[in-house]
């Protein structure tokens, strides 16, 4: 496993309770997995694991089956970081499976003529005021094109929601990494990504790292 994995996982942990505080009940971080046992928003798990090992593994499905006796409603679904927990005997099936991805050194200049603004707080949207989130949006004229979230936290600095159109796509993770290291000096950049998402950050000077598997529960 890379070194930086677990700070990959708290800092997406640590996402999913930002995003769920601003919408609603937070979540709570046990030593080992972030647990929801709310309706969180869309897209968003209910739970995310912290640690690899027998033990953790053990009070991971523990954890997992006192949120089936919660009964939340609707599919939901569980991030296991480390993609080490089969949940496929309680119910669940996999979403998706994804690479932790990582950058120390901002990239070469944007080669792209979309221009980057950052979102002011207080705006529609923005879902919260926190000083550990920043919010770009990269527009061509007038028009929107791309875009991405970053958030502070482990000592490190998570993006998500990256939004890009193929042809632009490695010009925008070249760019995202300036802007990180502008508005959060001095810190890695971590995220995950698959498909054609992957290798764009790959292209703009990331490292792929280890793999991440998303479960949700089964359709009836």
């Amino acid at each position: 496993m890379k070194d930086w994995t677990v700070a990959a996982a708290f800092n997406n942990a640590r996402w999913c309770d930002a995003v769920c505080r601003a919408h609603g009940p937070a979540g709570r971080m046990l030593p080992h997995m972030w647990v929801n046992a709310a309706t969180v928003p869309r897209f968003y798990p209910n739970a995310v694991t912290l640690a690899v090992g027998d033990t953790a593994l053990e009070e991971q499905r523990s954890t997992v089956e006192i949120l089936q006796k919660s009964n939340l409603p609707g599919r939901w679904s569980v991030k296991d970081s480390f993609n080490k927990l089969d949940l496929s005997r309680r119910g669940f099936e996999v979403l998706f499976e994804a690479n932790w991805i990582r950058s120390e050194m901002p990239g070469e200049g944007p080669s792209s003529d979309i221009v980057w603004t950052r979102e002011e707080k207080g705006t529609a949207d923005l879902p919260f005021d926190d000083p550990a989130f920043a919010m770009f949006k990269g527009r061509r004229g007038f028009k929107v094109v791309a875009g991405f979230m970053l958030y502070r936290a482990e000592d490190v600095v998570g993006v998500t929601n990256v939004v890009a159109e193929t042809s632009d796509a490695a010009a925008v993770w070249r760019s995202l990494t300036l802007l990180s290291a502008q508005t959060f000096p001095r810190l890695p950049l971590v995220g995950y990504e698959s498909g054609r998402e992957l290798k764009a950050a790959v292209k703009a000077g990331f490292e792929a790292g280890d793999k991440l598997r998303v479960w949700v529960t089964a359709r009836d």
